[in-house]
Formats: structure tokens, C-alpha cells, sequence
């Protein structure tokens, strides 16, 4: 599925999101508080959006690491590394989430963006974060959630339901994958879920900090000091 809709990811991004996709990347990336140097894991990478941001700016990641299961998606986002002349700072790798190939404590940071509840088992993706980040590292996750104001919920949900698979289908030319968008966040769960599960995998200083109203979380956690 992410294979097919690959071709017109990024667009249907920006579109369907009115742009505001940039704004939270941008403000998971300054969660974390960069200072330049560190090597960062972006799990989900699709087509390296997140890990591109990632590396910007004087305090931006030396290296970042971007893991997919997606062939496609990863080709896409090659072809973006290289033509912004990333090629020394972001590697993408085809692999899974809940098994990484980076060694334990390597990593200063991790990260997801609208990936987490992609992954089949997200506490075993929540446990390799864990692991492969230094005490101390942060992590920072983006994923959709629910308004907080109740008028705007009902809006958002008329939207999120009825109108963006309709219009996912139709730019994209495939026919179930924006429809599996609305039942994959409803499914998933939403805020305390994710962060009961942070906090099973070990982490400390949890924080879910709502965006547009809680249209989207950043969820913001440490790995606790040795």
C-alpha cells in the first residue's frame, strides 16, 4: 500500500494538511533540542521528509539514520538526500522498526512521524527506541490525534472521515490507503495510549503537547540517565 501511494506522498501531504505537515516536523525537531553532531534514528522515514528537516540549520544533525519497510518511499526520499547534497548526512536503510540496525546506546535521539501506529507491534518499536539511544537521549513522536475543542472535533472528524479518503483516492489513484488513515488512527488509540506505552518501554519526562488544537501530538520523552 505505502509502495503505491508513494508517487504523490509528498504532495497529498502538504494538501491534505494545508502545509502544516513542515510546521510539525519543525517543532518535533526543536523538541529535541539539537546542538549539532548527534545521530539521530528517524524510524517510519518514508520519504525522508523528517530526517531532511532533521539535518538543517548550524545545530543540525551530523548524521541521521532513516528506516523503512517501504522500497519505494525510500527511493523517493534518496532521490530528495541527493539532490539537496545530504548523501554524507542522511542513510536510508530498508528495514523494520522493531528490529533496527543500529547498535544499543549509539544513537543520541530517535524519532517517528506519523508512523507509530503503522508498525504491527508499536511497544516492541517504542522498546528499540530505547535501546538504541544514549541515557539521556530524547525522542520525539508526531501522530494524529483528536481536537480538543468540541466543535472543531465534529468538523474534524467530518473531514478526516468523509472527505480526506475521498480526496487521498483521487490524487493518489489508490483506493483504500486514505481510507486506512482514519481507521489506523482510530484504531491505534489515542493520547494516553501512547504514552502508558512510552512509559512501559522506560521512558521518563513524558510529555504529549498538542498542535492545531490536538489535530496532532508531539510526544516528547527521555531515556532516563544511567
Amino acid at each position: 500500500m505505502f509502495d503505491g501511494i508513494a508517487r504523490r506522498y509528498d504532495v497529498l501531504n502538504h494538501i491534505l494538511s494545508a502545509g502544516l505537515d513542515r510546521r510539525w516536523r519543525a517543532r518535533a525537531v526543536r523538541s529535541l533540542d539539537l546542538r549539532g553532531g548527534e545521530l539521530v534514528v528517524d524510524l517510519c522515514t518514508g520519504t525522508a521528509d523528517l530526517a531532511i528537516a532533521l539535518t538543517r540549520g548550524p545545530a543540525g544533525a551530523s548524521l541521521v539514520v532513516g528506516v523503512d519497510f517501504a522500497g519505494e518511499m525510500l527511493r523517493r526520499g534518496q532521490a530528495k538526500i541527493v539532490a539537496r547534497g545530504l548523501a554524507g548526512r542522511v542513510c536510508l536503510v530498508r528495514g523494520d522498526a522493531t528490529r533496527v540496525p543500529v547498535g544499543s546506546e549509539s544513537a543520541h535521539c530517535a524519532t517517528v512521524a506519523f508512523g507509530i501506529r503503522n508498525v504491527e507491534d508499536p511497544r516492541r518499536a517504542l522498546d528499540e527506541m530505547h535501546r538504541l539511544i544514549r541515557p539521556g537521549g530524547r525522542v520525539a513522536i508526531l501522530e494524529f490525534g483528536t481536537p480538543n475543542v468540541p466543535v472543531l472535533r465534529s468538523v474534524y472528524a467530518w473531514y478526516f472521515q468523509r472527505v480526506l479518503p475521498r480526496l487521498g483516492a483521487a490524487i493518489s489513484g489508490h483506493d483504500s490507503a486514505y481510507a486506512y488513515l482514519p481507521a489506523s488512527v482510530g484504531e491505534f488509540g489515542g493520547r494516553d495510549a501512547l504514552c502508558t506505552l512510552l512509559r512501559a518501554a522506560g521512558f521518563v519526562a513524558i510529555r504529549a503537547v498538542p498542535l492545531q488544537l490536538g489535530i496532532v501530538y508531539l510526544y516528547e520523552a527521555r531515556r532516563a540517565q544511567a
